[in-house]
């Protein structure tokens, strides 16, 4: 039954996708990760798939377990034509805003494809000074195969950044909440300060600037 559920629910977001399929011959998903996180980068992915690609698990990322989600990255990187990943650190995000760094991190993923799209299909809202031919699908991760798979290679790629910061700042935990505001996350900040991954625009991160890091 849920085996059945998957495959329709994956079925959905390519027949999504066809009538931009029947007129563009590339179409290109891209999405986001990491808007959230107090600590770490935003992480974004442009991906062409082939057609008639076969994905039986493919996805909105937030609704797949972390193994499965990391099944369906690794058959995204073998079957897809094209990826592209855009990653803008916490500084950067402190100095032009999270929104405008997602952007960024859109565009860069955009010029790392190999393929030209001829239409690109974003998550959430157009990117502003990004491709001519695009447009903003609000909730695009549960609509569109292009984007869930987009939505995947961003959220896999960003928690694998996040699982190596924690080995260099065990302190915090990044391995168990990738930055998110966990209550762990809160009391290791009142407890270390922030640390060099931190958004320090961000205000809980700002109430905590004063405390000298200390490292376990």
């Amino acid at each position: 039954m849920a085996l059945s559920r998957s495959i329709r629910r994956t079925a959905s977001l390519f027949k999504f996708d066809l009538p931009y399929l029947e007129r563009y011959t590339r179409i290109a998903g891209v999405d986001e990760s990491g808007r959230g996180p107090l600590a770490g980068p935003v992480v974004a992915a442009a991906v062409i798939l082939p057609p008639k690609i076969k994905l039986p698990s493919l996805n909105d990322c937030k609704q797949l377990s972390a193994a499965l989600r990391e099944a369906v990255y690794i058959k995204i990187q073998r079957l897809a034509l094209t990826i592209g990943v855009g990653i803008v650190e916490a500084d950067e995000i402190d100095r032009v805003n999270i929104r405008q760094a997602s952007f960024a991190a859109m565009r860069l993923a955009l010029r790392c494809l190999i393929l030209e799209p001829q239409h690109v299909l974003v998550d959430g809202f157009a990117i502003p000074h990004g491709p001519a031919s695009q447009i903003g699908i609000i909730g695009g991760d549960a609509k569109s195969a292009h984007i869930a798979a987009a939505s995947i290679i961003a959220k896999v790629t960003r928690d694998a950044i996040m699982n190596r910061w924690d080995t260099l700042l065990p302190a915090y935990g990044f391995k168990r909440h990738k930055g998110y505001g966990t209550p762990e996350h809160m009391s290791a900040l009142k407890r270390h300060g922030p640390s060099p991954i931190h958004r320090q625009s961000f205000a809980p991160v700002r109430q905590h600037k004063n405390i000298i890091l200390t490292r376990e």
